[in-house]
C-alpha cells in the first residue's frame, strides 16, 4: 500500500510516519513544507493543479493529511486548516490515482458540551473558537467532497513531544523550574478544565486502522473519559517526584496560570501569568469512542500517567 503523509514532521504526524513505517505492506512518501519531508509542498499557498500532477505521479493508495495549525488569528487558522483542505480535496478529486483521504480533525470542532456527557459523532458542532471554526470547515469540505474519506476528531493528545505551549506541556515545564530552584510550593490556577486525554501512539495507531478500512465519515478518537487537570498535576507530581504542595489558584475555568519561583530580584515574583486554553470546548469535554471500536476495531491502550510520564522526561532533560 502506497502512502502518502502529508504534514510527517508536526506533531501528530511524526508519530503516524512511524506507525506506517512501521508496517512492512506500507511504502511512506513524505509531503510537507520541511527540509527532511520527501517533497516539499505547502498546502496553504500550492495550487491544487500542482498536487494533482504529484498525486498522478506517485498514484498513493491513501493519503493521509497530518498537517495544520493550532494557533494564530483567524486568518492564519483558515489557510492552514480549511484551504490547506480545499487544497486536498480538489486536487484527489483531479487526480486518477483514486485514493482514500485520512483526514486528522479536532475535538474542538465540537465546542462546550455538556458536563458529564460523552460527545458522539452525530452531536451539532458549535465550536467555540477560531481554530475549532476552521477545523470544522476543514471537516465539512473533506464530507462534502465525494472522496472515499474519513475524517478522524482527535481529542486532547498527550504524550512524547506534547508541545511545550499545551496544557500538560506548561505544567511539566511549572513543575520543572520548581524543582530546579528548589521552590517548596506551586501555585496553579485554572485547574478544573476536564479534557479527554489521548496518547499520541494511540492516535497513529487509529491513522493507521483507518488507512486500512472501509470506514467514512467522522469517527471520535479519544480515551472515552475526562480527566480534570487538577487530577493531572497531582499525577504528573507524583510520576516527577515532587514533593511540594501544590496550590490552586481560584480563577475562571478556561485559563491555565502558573506561578513558580523566579529568580530573586525579579519583580514579577509571585505574579500568576494567565495562560488561554485556546480550543473553545468550555470547562468539559469527554468522548464517546464507540464507533471507533465498532468500525476500525480500535481502542486505546497507554494510559494518561504513562503519557505523563513521557512528557515529564522530555520536561526534566531542558536545560
Amino acid at each position: 500500500m502506497r502512502v502518502l503523509l502529508i504534514g510527517a514532521n508536526g506533531y501528530l504526524g511524526r508519530f503516524v510516519a512511524d506507525r506506517l513505517l512501521a508496517d512492512p505492506a506500507v511504502q511512506l512518501t513524505a509531503l510537507g513544507r520541511g527540509d527532511d519531508a520527501d517533497v516539499r509542498f505547502d498546502l496553504a499557498s500550492g495550487s491544487p493543479g500542482a498536487l494533482t500532477r504529484f498525486l498522478d505521479a506517485v498514484h498513493p493508495g491513501v493519503v493521509v493529511n497530518c498537517a495544520g495549525a493550532t494557533r494564530g488569528g483567524a486568518r492564519d487558522l483558515t489557510r492552514h486548516n480549511t484551504v490547506a483542505v480545499a487544497t486536498v480535496c480538489e486536487a484527489l478529486r483531479r487526480s486518477g490515482c483514486g485514493a482514500r483521504l485520512v483526514q486528522i480533525g479536532c475535538g474542538a470542532e465540537y465546542g462546550p458540551s455538556q458536563p458529564g456527557s460523552s460527545t458522539a459523532e452525530d452531536a451539532v458542532p458549535r465550536p467555540g473558537g477560531p481554530y475549532g471554526v476552521s477545523k470544522l470547515a476543514a471537516t465539512e469540505l473533506v464530507l462534502g467532497s465525494g472522496l472515499d474519506a474519513v475524517v478522524l476528531r482527535v481529542f486532547s493528545p498527550a504524550g512524547p513531544g506534547t508541545p511545550a505551549g499545551s496544557p500538560l506541556g506548561r505544567l511539566a515545564e511549572a513543575m520543572r523550574r520548581a524543582m530546579q530552584s528548589g521552590d517548596g510550593e506551586l501555585k496553579l490556577g485554572g485547574l478544573g478544565v476536564q479534557r479527554d486525554f489521548i496518547d499520541v501512539r494511540d492516535v497513529a495507531r487509529a491513522v493507521h486502522a483507518a488507512s486500512l478500512s472501509a470506514a467514512q465519515g467522522v469517527i471520535n478518537i479519544g480515551s472515552g473519559r475526562a480527566v480534570r487537570l487538577r487530577d493531572a498535576a497531582a499525577m504528573l507530581a507524583r510520576v516527577a517526584g515532587y514533593g511540594g504542595a501544590l496550590h490552586e489558584l481560584d480563577g475562571p475555568p478556561g485559563p491555565l496560570r502558573a506561578t513558580i519561583g523566579h529568580p530573586r530580584g525579579e519583580s514579577d515574583h509571585g505574579s500568576p501569568v494567565a495562560y488561554p486554553y485556546p480550543d473553545g470546548c468550555g470547562s468539559w469535554q469527554q468522548a464517546d469512542v464507540r464507533t471507533a471500536r465498532d468500525r476500525l476495531g480500535w481502542r486505546p491502550r497507554i494510559n494518561l500517567e504513562e503519557s505523563l510520564a513521557d512528557i515529564w522526561m522530555e520536561a526534566a532533560c531542558r536545560i
